[in-house]
C-alpha cells in the first residue's frame, strides 16, 4: 500500500482580541474543514477513520499551541498535526494588544494500490 494524497484544504483563522494563538489554529482548521463536503472515503470505499490527515499549521509563536486541544476537531481519521513559524501577528495601531493569524493546510489521503493502467 502507498499514502496517496487526494485532497488539499486551505484555511486561515484569527485571534482578534485574546492573542490566543491555539485558538486562531482552531478557526483556521475549521475555516479549511468546513468549507467543504467531501465525500472521498465513501467515493473509494474507505471507512472514514481510514484518512490520514496530515495538519500542517503556520503562527508566528508556535510554541504556544495546544495541539492536544486541536486534535478533537476531526470528527473521524488520523490526524497528525505539526506547526511551524508562519501566519503574522499584527499589532492594533493604538497599542492595546496584538492580533493573531493563523494557516493551515489540511492534506487528506488513504493507504491504496497504485493504479498501473
Amino acid at each position: 500500500m502507498a499514502k496517496t494524497r487526494l485532497v488539499h484544504q486551505f484555511g486561515m483563522g484569527t485571534s482578534i482580541r485574546s492573542l490566543d494563538y491555539t485558538e486562531a489554529c482552531a478557526r483556521a482548521i475549521r475555516d479549511a474543514l468546513w468549507h467543504n463536503s467531501l465525500n472521498v472515503a465513501d467515493a473509494f470505499g474507505f471507512p472514514r477513520d481510514a484518512m490520514l490527515i496530515d495538519v500542517e499549521l503556520g503562527v508566528q509563536q508556535p510554541e504556544q499551541v495546544d495541539i492536544q486541544a486541536l486534535l478533537g476537531i476531526f470528527p473521524y481519521g488520523k490526524p497528525q498535526i505539526s506547526v511551524t513559524k508562519g501566519g503574522l501577528d499584527i499589532d492594533k495601531p493604538d497599542g492595546s494588544g496584538t492580533c493573531v493569524i493563523a494557516n493551515a493546510a489540511i492534506i487528506v489521503s488513504f493507504d491504496m494500490e497504485p493504479n498501473h493502467d
